[in-house]
C-alpha cells in the first residue's frame, strides 16, 4: 500500500511545471550516492556506456597553463568502471571536441560533430565522425556527417546512429541525419519541428525523443518542448512538455523510461531529475541530483544512472563529480 501511495504521489507531482519540488531519498523513489571522482575537471563532455564501462570524452578542461594554447578544448578520454568504482585514461581524441554527440554500437564508440578551436574561436562546428576501438585503444575517422554542428543530440536506434538538432555556426538546425556503421554512410530523415541546441536525445521503445534545449546557444531561451520521431513513418510529433524548461542536460534510459538530468539557465544550474514514461506520455519528478550541474555526461550501467562531470554554475565551470542514482526496484 505504501509503495502504491508513493507512486501516486509521484504521478501527481509529474503534472506540475516550473522547478521540481525536492523529493528526497526517504520518499522511496530512489537514492543517490557518490562514486570516485573523474581524473580531470571538465564540462560539456560526451559520455556513454560501452560494454560494462562508461566513457567520458572531450569537453572543456579546467583552464591551465598546459592547455591555454588549445583554449582548454579537451581531447581527454577517461573510462569509469562501475564494478571497481575506478577510473583509467585511454588514447585521446585525434582533435579536441566539446558539445559533441556520442554513441556506442557494435563494440565501437562513435564521437560525432561538436565544436572545436579555429583561429580565435572555440565555437567552430565540425562534421567529423571518430570511431574508437576499445581493444586496440585507437581512433579512426569515418564518413563525415552531412551537416557540421555542435550541441546536438545523438542516440542509437535499430542498428543506426541518429544525430539530431544542434547549432551549425549561424543558426539552429533541425537536421535528422542517420549513420549506418555497417556501410559507413549517412542518410537524411525529417527535420525537427522545433530546431534547437543543447538538447537531449534518447531512444525508448519504438521511437526517438528530442527533449528540451535552447535557441541559438542562449540559455536565456530554454525550452521544454519534447518531440518523438517514428522512423517507420519518418515523422516527428509533439509530446508532453518537460516539466522544467532547461538546456545543457543529459539523458539516460532504463527499462524504456527516459531520465533527464541537470541543465542551466540564466538563473543558475539545475539539480532536476525528471523521468518520462513514453507509454503514458507523462513525466514523473524524481529525487534531485546532490550537485546541480550542466554540461554533464549521463550513462546507464546495470539499471543505474551515472552523472559525470559538468559545470556547477552557468557557463565556464568545471567538476570531476561522479554521482550514481539507484531507483527503488518497485518503481523501475
Amino acid at each position: 500500500m505504501l509503495q502504491r501511495q508513493l507512486v501516486m504521489s509521484a504521478l501527481i507531482l509529474s503534472l506540475s511545471h516550473g522547478h521540481a519540488p525536492l523529493i528526497h531519498a526517504e520518499s522511496g523513489l530512489g537514492i543517490w550516492s557518490q562514486g570516485a571522482p573523474a581524473p580531470s575537471k571538465r564540462t560539456e563532455i560526451a559520455a556513454t556506456t560501452l560494454g560494462s564501462k562508461i566513457y567520458a570524452v572531450g569537453g572543456f578542461n579546467r583552464p591551465s597553463i598546459s592547455n591555454i594554447l588549445d583554449f582548454a578544448v579537451s581531447r581527454d578520454v577517461e573510462i569509469y568502471n562501475p564494478a571497481t568504482d575506478s577510473w583509467t585514461v585511454s588514447t585521446p581524441l585525434p582533435e579536441g571536441r566539446h558539445h559533441a554527440g556520442i554513441a556506442a554500437h557494435g563494440g565501437f564508440l562513435y564521437v560525432i560533430g561538436g565544436f572545436t578551436k579555429s583561429g580565435l574561436t572555440v565555437w567552430h562546428p565540425v562534421n567529423t565522425v571518430y570511431e574508437y576501438d576499445p581493444v586496440t585503444q585507437t581512433w579512426r575517422e569515418r564518413a563525415p556527417m552531412p551537416t557540421a554542428r555542435g550541441a546536438l543530440g545523438v542516440t542509437v536506434h535499430q542498428g543506426r546512429i541518429y544525430a539530431i538538432g544542434g547549432y551549425d555556426g549561424k543558426q539552429n538546425t533541425g537536421a535528422t541525419e542517420i549513420y549506418d556503421p555497417a556501410t559507413d554512410s549517412w542518410t537524411t530523415g525529417a527535420p525537427l519541428s522545433a530546431p534547437r541546441d543543447h538538447l537531449a536525445v534518447a531512444a525508448a521503445g519504438s521511437k526517438i525523443y528530442a527533449i528540451g534545449g535552447r535557441s541559438n546557444l542562449k540559455y536565456q531561451q530554454n525550452t521544454s518542448v519534447v518531440e518523438a520521431y517514428d522512423s517507420a513513418s519518418d515523422q516527428w510529433e509533439y509530446k508532453a512538455n518537460l516539466p522544467t524548461a532547461r538546456s545543457g542536460i543529459g539523458a539516460g534510459v532504463i527499462n524504456d523510461h527516459i531520465y533527464i538530468l541537470g541543465g542551466e539557465s540564466d538563473e543558475g544550474t539545475f539539480d532536476s531529475n525528471e523521468k518520462y514514461l513514453p507509454d503514458n506520455d507523462r513525466w514523473v519528478i524524481m529525487p534531485p541530483m546532490p550537485t546541480a550541474r550542466h554540461g554533464l555526461g549521463v550513462a546507464v550501467v546495470d539499471g543505474r544512472l551515472y552523472a559525470i562531470g559538468g559545470g556547477t554554475s552557468p557557463g565556464a565551470s568545471f567538476s570531476q563529480i561522479t554521482e550514481i542514482f539507484d531507483q527503488a526496484p518497485a518503481l523501475q
